[in-house]
């Protein structure tokens, strides 16, 4: 089982489009996250979450088998698998994380986007571009996991 959160990292000023934010992702073989590493590994998080929806909806619904996602702004790095019969390994820099199969990933991930957007959308400005981004992003892979 993978289990990923997505945070935004505090006292960052007047929230917006740009802040910077982490990602951490637990297996069952170990756990990575962008927090803690010289030089620093946070990204745009607003941005990041998004291009990641896009890259798994190609790598779950499609016929793609491998993606190596980079979050915005950043070096932190996740590699997924995914095999012939539906299993998706995950690992970061060749550190392996875990895996599980592609439905039961798609469904943590969808949550984790989910419950960032609850928590922390709101903060946002008014007709941020991030925000509609985001939440089109959230939309479209909801679609393709149903």
């Amino acid at each position: 089982m993978i289990a990923m959160t997505f945070s935004v990292r505090p006292e960052q000023g007047e929230p917006g489009d740009f802040d910077l934010g982490d990602i951490s992702c637990t297996g069952e073989n170990g756990a990575v996250a962008s927090t803690g590493h010289a030089p620093d590994q946070g990204m745009m998080i607003h941005l990041s979450v998004p291009l990641l929806l896009h890259g798994l909806g190609t790598l779950l619904f499609g016929e793609r088998r491998t993606l190596s996602y980079t979050g915005v702004g950043s070096s932190f790095r996740l590699d997924f698998r995914r095999d012939g019969k539906g299993f998706v390994s995950v690992s970061s820099k060749g550190t392996p994380v875990g895996g599980t199969r592609a439905e039961d990933l798609a469904r943590t991930v969808l949550h984790a986007a989910e419950e960032f957007a609850e928590e922390d959308l709101p903060s946002l400005p008014p007709g941020s571009g991030a925000r509609s981004d985001y939440l089109a992003a959230v939309r479209g892979f909801r679609a393709a996991a149903a």
